[in-house]
């Protein structure tokens, strides 16, 4: 019987620059590191493929084919509190995906699996980008918890897409713009149920970030918060909005307001950190939000989270270095680094050069 989740081994064959190669992992801390271009990244790259079903930062899959092959797979074995596991992707003209040897039908279908969450040198965007960024977060940690909601957020996209494209109609064939009730009834319902999620999830968020920003900064002095932004609060009200913008719709030809559109900002004592807040600010600020994520993952499924730090402690001071430490205890994590660093913690280093990861 373990205490924690843990991935104990990745296999990959003809993914990215590695041609076979199986890699065990202990479940305590894995130090990756090796020079850029290595292929670091691309062992987090592969258990993150196996726990959500697509890269964090390939465009296409075809990218993750190794260039002398056609194929792919990567197989994730893990174990739980109370059971082991095992997905598999096999990717060529398209990707599949295998639960301890039974093929799924829907990518859905694996999310949950295996519980991860992933600092990268990007996340800092979440802060610092548009509205889009941080819907991505924040769908993505909900997706791995509630499995109806990317069910709920799939269905809602794509009657947006339908109704987007009956707005071009309209504009440029004439259809009746009476039609457009229907999809905005379906929008409607979708757009509720997808807040409500959002709303508890980002409540959740709000419960814990002073403290842990508190325990980041090893200071008080600083008051912050996080706020979920929408139009709507209700099915009435998304379908009220969406009447009212009926006519900057059909003009547009796409949908100007929903669930689509939301966003949530966090604030230093009453600021934006996004605009007003320093560059120290923002990455503490991502870094407190992560946690958030970390915390909120360990309450919902019980169990301790996979870490993957993907060149991530180079971004840290000493300082955070070891606050980030402190928060993260009793997580197996997976780093990745240039240079090789030890840990006080029992841990496994593994030295990567052209596609060949070993333990050392």
């Amino acid at each position: 019987m373990v205490d924690n989740m843990y991935i104990k081994s990745v296999l990959l064959e003809n993914f990215r620059n590695y041609e076979k190669q199986e890699i065990c992992l202990n479940e305590n801390i894995n130090v990756i590191y090796g020079n850029n271009a290595q292929g670091k990244t691309n062992v987090i790259e592969a258990i993150f493929l196996c726990a959500y079903g697509k890269s964090f930062r390939a465009k296409k899959d075809s990218e993750l084919i190794n260039f002398n092959s056609d194929n792919s797979k990567v197989e994730v074995s893990y174990t739980k509190i109370d059971r082991d596991g095992q997905i598999r992707a096999e990717i060529n003209d398209k990707k599949t995906f295998f639960v301890n040897g039974v093929k799924q039908n829907k990518i859905s279908d694996i999310i949950g699996k295996i519980n991860v969450v992933i600092f990268t040198p990007d996340d800092i965007e979440i802060i610092k980008d548009g509205p889009q960024k941080r819907r991505r977060f924040l769908d993505m940690m909900i997706s791995s918890l509630r499995p109806n909601y990317l069910h709920l957020l799939n269905s809602y996209n794509k009657i947006l897409d339908q109704r987007n494209n009956y707005l071009r109609q309209i504009k440029l064939e004439n259809k009746n713009p009476a039609m457009l009730d229907i999809w905005d009834e379906q929008l409607s319902e979708y757009s509720f149920k997808i807040y409500e999620y959002r709303k508890y999830f980002i409540d959740k968020i709000s419960n814990s970030i002073e403290d842990i920003h508190s325990l980041i900064t090893k200071s008080g002095k600083e008051e912050i918060k996080i706020k979920y932004i929408s139009n709507s609060k209700d099915k009435n009200s998304f379908l009220e909005n969406l009447k009212k913008s009926r006519v900057v719709d059909i003009k547009r030809g796409f949908t100007a307001t929903g669930i689509h559109r939301d966003d949530f900002m966090i604030y230093i004592d009453n600021r934006p950190v996004s605009i007003f807040g320093s560059q120290g600010q923002q990455r503490t600020s991502i870094l407190t939000l992560k946690l958030c994520e970390l915390k909120i993952v360990k309450d919902e499924i019980g169990d301790s989270p996979i870490l993957l730090l993907d060149d991530y402690m180079s971004e840290l001071d000493e300082k955070r270095r070891k606050s980030f430490l402190e928060n993260i205890k009793g997580n197996q994590v997976i780093i990745t680094c240039t240079d090789r660093i030890e840990l006080e913690n029992e841990n496994s280093i593994y030295y990567v050069e052209n596609g060949i990861c070993k333990k050392v």
